[in-house]
């Protein structure tokens, strides 16, 4: 069928709007477990200090004599530890041209950008959460679970790890396949140690691995809603439920055993937007969060370390 002659065509229009939607898609992950599952706890100093206290060891003959002048036990003084706040932050600058600009997808460009360093700011505090193993002082860092996580553990040959007590880090081990026989032995080391442990954390890749990991059931698809159920997000281990909990901002090569209520992120300064001083013809704004990772029970940890 032949077109009208002289029909206006789309093809010859000069003043047709571009069709741009009005809603922005995000694909980059913003899920932040290590630090959301945390609690929240409060530093009033740059050097965060918190004590752990350790019971004595158990005494199986402990029977005292009838009328028997009493000794005093030994006294098991606390661990002092400490760790550094750390200064995370996202500065924005945006024209005083864009923000009299009618943006597609948000009303305003500063907040936009605002929300966006935000999120950003919390993968940064995710990932040096869970990768730095030591503390430092010029700029100030905070120690992360690497460095934390050294009582309970499985390496890879050649692995030294890491020591909260003489901040030094971790040097990686010879990678090796990531077995059920390591968490099984990991999470007899923890509950030795006298841990509790109750998400068993690791990245993408070995979340997969462990998802056929066999135990000692059958895997089974249920036919009526035609879902075949391939992941495993709960390991009941002889020693309490671990649930399974993917994070995609830690290394690639670790896997941990963590009692949750035994940490906390320890804020100075929470989450804090400055606006600052105008040096032109546009607005800047700084977020910022001063933090530290605060382990208040170590050795209630454990780790599979160099695993692939």
């Amino acid at each position: 069928m032949s077109v009208p002659s002289n029909t206006f065509l789309t093809t010859a229009a000069i003043g047709n709007r571009e069709d741009l939607s009005d809603v922005i898609y995000r694909i980059s992950p913003t899920q932040t477990p290590f630090i959301s599952m945390s609690a929240k706890a409060k530093a009033s100093n740059t050097l965060h200090e918190w004590q752990t206290q350790n019971l004595a060891a158990a005494v199986t003959n402990n029977a005292a004599a009838e009328g028997d002048n009493p000794t005093a036990k030994a006294v098991t003084p606390t661990v002092r530890l400490n760790n550094r706040t750390q200064i995370s932050v996202k500065t924005v600058t945006v024209s005083g041209t864009e923000l009299a600009m009618n943006p597609a997808g948000r009303k305003n460009e500063l907040a936009y950008q605002m929300t966006l360093a935000g999120l950003e700011l919390r993968r940064d505090m995710e990932s040096s959460a869970t990768q730095l193993d030591v503390l430092a002082t010029s700029p100030r860092q905070s120690r992360g679970l690497l460095g934390w996580v050294v009582d309970n553990t499985s390496v890879g040959a050649g692995n030294t790890l890491s020591s909260y007590i003489n901040n030094t880090g971790n040097t990686n081990g010879t990678l090796r396949a990531y077995t059920e026989t390591q968490l099984k032995a990991v999470a007899q080391l923890v509950y030795t140690a006298g841990g509790d442990p109750d998400v068993l954390m690791m990245p993408p890749a070995l979340k997969q691995t462990f998802s056929s990991f066999t135990g000692n059931s059958t895997r089974m698809d249920k036919g009526e809603d035609q879902k075949l159920y391939a992941s495993v997000d709960v390991y009941v281990s002889d020693f309490g439920e671990l649930k399974a909990v993917p994070n995609r901002f830690m290394r690639t090569r670790d896997v941990y055993l963590l009692e949750m209520d035994k940490w906390a992120i320890a804020y100075l300064r929470p989450f804090t937007t400055m606006e600052l001083a105008k040096a032109g013809d546009n607005e800047t704004r700084e977020m910022l969060a001063e933090w530290c990772v605060e382990a208040r029970a170590p050795k209630a940890n454990g780790a599979i370390y160099d695993v692939q």
